[in-house]
């Protein structure tokens, strides 16, 4: 596909880019690999319980599909047959490829079909890599301010790096550059939500020339919003993930089970290119790549695809509210859902669309009044889901919306009441769903990534380490009305290594009650933001009795080790008898009961306890 700016080579008949030629360089992506590890869509699938095996999607069929004077379309396609035996995943997949006249850049999506009576089997990644050229592209971009010159491939090599915890993570030692030496190198360290995977990429410098990577539209990817995700990495690779199980662990994969059939459009997004005169400025590329974004958003859906399968403007909906909060124990007068994260998905319990995988996904942000406007939605059947910062709880509207092509769904004032029964008597942190305003420890000297010295300073190697260096004997001890959450309650509640093994740790919560209510209810509300493999026992005034709650073993989301400050969110409500309670000084203990790695533990968001409800 050539339009005189841009020249795409793809493999003829199976669809891999194998060459890009733009802005004075015969060709992006990396040379030195063969053709098939250049520029391509992957999967990474198994059967039923199966290991897992990655997939480069070759196709066996070329077409083309439109051809004129504005645009070109190409399909590479590949149809699964019985006889093609358990070694293929059983999904026909139509890859395309489009060019538009005067574009700096090409599109691609792809349309996955898994036909009714078809093998079952799990899907564990869905996406598109490129792998550009490390001797040209040294300089990554995916955001405003996380940027950097990077160090290579080369350098990640057991002749220049040493091993960390997992193998993502590698100290460099006796990197080609000295600026590098002594720095982490970690491709997790580089992940964004959802939401913030707007555009990424790299910059050459000779010849100043970007590739970009843009997605305009979250509505084929899963998880929701603040669903973690990688971005770019050294390589250079920039990639577009739409399935995987990062930072949620599996229960979010799509898994496919008695000849289901299933049906999905992935994309399309842009890879657009940029360049300048001699001497341009990384960040002269950067905000045209922006500018560029905003144009692709502000275009979705795009009106050129030619699939059947990708809805146009006019066949899409549209669903308004407005969104209120009734917390009678805050304001007696109903609030504004302000800043709300308001979505539909596919019909299930409420909060089910942190782990939806299958279906499409509309998300938006209500205003400072409430109100919002969910856009081009696809026809279907879907719930409507919301949350708010600052609030606990998960709101679903009571029934299943019904969008229509060029339908108009206006759903009135709705009425979120998050849980509550009585009064704060005390608070832990801020409900929004992150561990972020807790204390976050300096990074080991030897461990230091140096763009995370002054933000995100969660994303840094080996914090989780630092709870046994603070706490060496005994564990964490909150006072309430006398600790600061900001500075006293560690961001991860994690093991305690000792001598290699890896024991549960037990944190305390001390508050006073003047009196106690006799046959009354109190609550404890728990938000945990992230748990991995771990299980949290709640206790009140008796550290060795049986505990008086238990999540059980929660969670897989493997946020601690990969640099996040939240993953799968979770919410209990404990309901507390009074003759647990003391009046004077009492105790919660909060034990983390898993222990056999340096990765099991939990992120808490939010800890509230409020006053009783009503007598026995």
């Amino acid at each position: 596909m050539d339009n005189g700016i841009v020249r795409v080579t793809l493999s003829n008949p199976g669809g891999v880019v194998t060459g890009i030629n733009y802005g004075g360089i015969n060709n992006i992506l990396e040379v030195r690999n063969r053709e098939t590890n250049r520029g391509y869509w992957d999967v990474d699938w198994d059967e039923p319980g199966g290991r897992g095996q990655q997939y480069v999607i070759q196709a066996t069929e070329f077409k083309v599909i439109v051809q004129n004077e504005t645009r070109v379309e190409v399909s590479f396609s590949r149809k699964w047959e019985p006889s093609s035996g358990s070694g293929l995943v059983p999904l026909n997949i139509d890859k395309r490829f489009v060019m538009l006249r005067g574009s700096h850049g090409f599109y691609t999506y792809a349309i996955f079909e898994h036909l009714n009576g078809w093998p079952d089997f799990d899907l564990g990644v869905a996406r598109t890599v490129f792998k550009l050229r490390g001797d040209k592209f040294h300089y990554m971009a995916i955001s405003d301010s996380r940027q950097r010159h990077m160090p290579s491939q080369d350098d990640r090599s057991p002749q220049r790096a040493e091993p960390l915890a997992y193998k993502e993570a590698v100290r460099l030692t006796n990197p080609g550059e000295p600026e590098f030496r002594g720095q982490v190198d970690d491709k997790y360290q580089y992940s964004s939500n959802r939401e913030d995977i707007r555009v990424h990429g790299w910059i050459s410098f000779e010849p100043p020339v970007g590739f970009w990577v843009i997605t305009p539209s979250n509505e084929f990817r899963t998880g929701g919003p603040l669903k973690q995700e990688l971005t770019s990495h050294v390589g250079p690779t920039s990639l577009a993930v739409y399935i995987s199980c990062h930072y949620m662990g599996t229960d979010i994969l799509p898994m496919f089970r008695n000849g289901e059939p299933w049906k999905k459009v992935f994309g399309p997004i842009f890879i657009y290119l940029n360049s300048g005169p001699e001497g341009t400025k990384a960040n002269s590329l950067w905000e045209d790549a922006k500018a560029q974004m905003r144009n692709e958003v502000q275009s979705w859906p795009y009106s050129f695809p030619a699939s059947e399968d990708f809805p146009k403007s006019a066949q899409r909906g549209s669903v308004i509210g407005r969104l209120l909060v009734r917390e009678m124990f805050i304001n007696r007068e109903d609030m504004p859902g302000s800043s709300a994260y308001v979505g539909l998905a596919l019909p299930g319990e409420a909060g089910s669309w942190q782990k939806e995988g299958k279906g499409y996904q509309f998300w938006t942000k209500a205003d400072s009044n409430g109100s919002f406007s969910i856009k081009n939605i696809r026809a279907g059947d879907y719930n409507l889901y919301a949350w708010v910062p600052g609030f606990i709880g998960e709101y679903k509207y009571p029934t299943v919306i019904s969008v229509r092509p060029g339908g108009y769904v206006d759903l009135g004032t709705l009425v979120h009441e998050p849980p509550r029964d009585a009064p704060t008597l005390w608070e832990i942190g801020v409900p929004d769903r992150s561990a972020a305003e807790f204390f976050i420890p300096d990074p080991d000297s030897r461990y230091v990534n140096p763009l995370y010295i002054n933000q995100d300073r969660f994303r840094q190697y080996g914090l989780w380490e630092k709870y046994g260096l603070m706490y060496p004997d005994k564990d964490l001890a909150y006072t309430v009305g006398v600790s600061d959450y900001r500075k006293d309650w560690f961001y991860a509640h994690v093991t305690r290594n000792n001598n290699g093994t890896y024991l549960p740790t037990t944190w305390t919560i001390h508050f006073r009650l003047e009196n106690v209510v006799p046959g009354g209810i109190y609550k404890l509300r728990l938000a945990i933001a992230s748990a991995n493999f771990a299980e949290v026992q709640v206790r009140f005034n008796d550290m060795v009795v049986r505990p008086h709650f238990t999540t059980g073993r929660i969670g897989r989301d493997n946020s601690i080790a990969r640099h996040a400050i939240h993953g799968f969110y979770s919410f209990y409500s404990v309901d507390v008898e009074s003759n647990w309670l003391r009046q004077g000084d009492n105790t919660i203990y909060l034990r983390q009961a898993r222990g056999s790695t340096t990765f099991q533990g939990v992120m808490y968001d939010y800890i509230r306890f409020e006053g009783p409800s009503r007598p026995s």
